[in-house]
């Protein structure tokens, strides 16, 4: 065909843009297939690393098996941990008062307050069995249809409740941390590699030997909790992308950071806990003082508790001699600012800005007086982690404009800080708190260790018949879930 000089040029044009686009997108396809390839092909970095990388495949495959199980097959298998556990409390205590007596000799420089953070046996280790058995009283967190719609005639679609698949979990020195992820892992069919701070090796050694035997005695394999107890080992865990789909570090804004930079699996960063109470000029005064003395000394060293306190200046005068007496009683540190300091005149430290960004973990608390609300969330907002914030207020459309305006995965009004967990709120446990602000946030328990699936459900169904000139309408109908 013979075409105008004008359609010919186009025509070329036409061409050539199209070889262009085909090369770039096959240079796009090439990459990305030598990326994935890559990625398949990877392994571990040594032959120490492989017991990693087969952990991570074992929890991988047995994930599925465990998703597949239903709720009564995975609530036996928790029934099964917590009698292993039970029955395998003088291995654990054992091996606890191991780890906690390295951990007082002064070379280890651990902190008393991490101290009292490892200990584990007695009441808190009966209670933290006690927290598998409450488990498998909650709602199965999968399989649950969160949208059933009929598109048309014999055309369904439901969104349905499943399983991360593996998690990743780095903790911190705290034994009954293992317990309580592994049995929300569990739950929720979910494989798990944990990684326990170095102080709590033989107790989560331990813990771990009495999950798998029990879970041995179940229809889920043993190999769907696996334990990493070193440095080397958390690095290789960071390399699994085929094998896990999400991990959680427990730990300060660095370690999170550092974890977000090294790894392409998704973080989901469980980071500094540094809370606020501010105490408004409205106040019931004895009313804060009970709530920030709890939110300090209840727990110190969880992240949870109270670091800095806040004090609208009309009230100062009045509040802070009463709670400076009451710290002195309970052992608190005060580390006050300058207008703080002319109230309660010499003998405290002075605080700088440093503390107001610190999680001191101890029975430390940092002190400003602030002119008004709107300082006060200024001050939050600026320093703190978003994790919990409180305000003490006797005026509830105050409080509502604070809840409104400080941005963290939990504020509250008149009630310590130390509640934000995920067995206070009813989740049976946490596998830590988020403070991002994409969800799940604040404690996580089984509902943040699920995502959802389409499924689709025709009978021949073909788009072509919903395209195109004489289409058929979709009727959209929602259903019974």
């Amino acid at each position: 065909t013979c075409l105008p000089p004008q359609a010919q040029g186009a025509k070329m044009l036409s061409l050539s843009r199209s070889r262009v686009l085909t090369a770039a997108a096959s240079r796009v396809a090439a990459a990305h297939a030598a990326s994935s390839s890559r990625a398949l092909s990877a392994g571990p970095s040594s032959e120490a690393m492989k017991a990693v990388w087969e952990a991570g495949r074992k929890a991988r495959e047995s994930g599925r098996l465990l998703a597949a199980l239903p709720l009564e097959d995975r609530n036996k298998a928790l029934e099964r941990v917590a009698q292993s556990l039970e029955s395998s409390q003088d291995a654990i205590q054992k091996a606890n008062a191991v780890d906690c007596e390295k951990a007082s000799k002064p070379e280890a420089n651990v902190a008393p307050a991490l101290q009292a953070r490892l200990k584990f046996g007695g009441a808190k280790l009966r209670d933290t069995i006690q927290g598998v058995r409450d488990l498998q009283k909650l709602e199965d967190p999968i399989n649950q249809v969160q949208l059933h719609r009929q598109l048309d005639e014999g055309l369904t679609m439901k969104r349905v409740t499943v399983p991360l698949g593996v998690l990743g979990i780095i903790f911190e020195a705290r034994p009954d941390a293992a317990v309580q992820i592994a049995g929300l892992s569990i739950k929720s069919g979910n494989g798990v590699l944990l990684k326990c701070g170095r102080e709590a090796v033989e107790s989560c050694k331990a813990i771990v030997e009495a999950i798998k035997e029990g879970l041995k005695g179940s229809k889920a394999s043993p190999d769907v909790v696996a334990l990493l107890t070193s440095r080397e080992e958390t690095a290789e865990m960071m390399k699994l992308k085929q094998y896990v789909d999400l991990i959680i570090p427990r730990g300060s804004n660095e370690f999170v950071q550092y974890v977000m930079q090294n790894t392409e699996i998704p973080v989901l960063g469980h980071a500094d806990g540094v809370c606020h109470i501010f105490v408004d000029k409205e106040a019931d005064l004895a009313k804060a003082v009970e709530i920030t003395t709890d939110a300090k000394i209840q727990y110190p060293s969880a992240c949870n508790a109270v670091e800095t306190l806040l004090v609208d200046t009309t009230v100062a005068s009045k509040l802070l001699p009463t709670f400076a007496e009451r710290a002195q009683k309970e052992g608190i540190e005060l580390r006050v600012c300058g207008e703080s300091a002319k109230v309660l005149g010499g003998g405290y430290a002075a605080a700088t800005e440093e503390d107001w960004a610190t999680e001191y973990c101890d029975k430390i608390l940092s002190v400003k007086v602030v002119k008004d609300m709107s300082d006060a969330m200024q001050h939050i907002n600026t320093f703190g982690s978003r994790h919990t914030d409180c305000i003490v207020t006797e005026n509830e459309a105050t409080a509502r404009t604070f809840q409104s305006q400080v941005d963290a995965a939990g504020v509250y009004w008149n009630c310590s800080t130390r509640f934000a967990d995920g067995f206070r709120y009813g989740f049976g446990a946490e596998v830590g708190i988020s403070t991002s602000m994409m969800p799940p946030r604040g404690p996580v328990g089984l509902e943040g260790l699920v995502t959802y699936r389409y499924m689709m459900s025709g009978n021949g169904h073909v788009v072509h018949t919903y395209a195109g000139d004489s289409a058929k309408p979709f009727n959209h109908k929602d259903l019974p879930k």
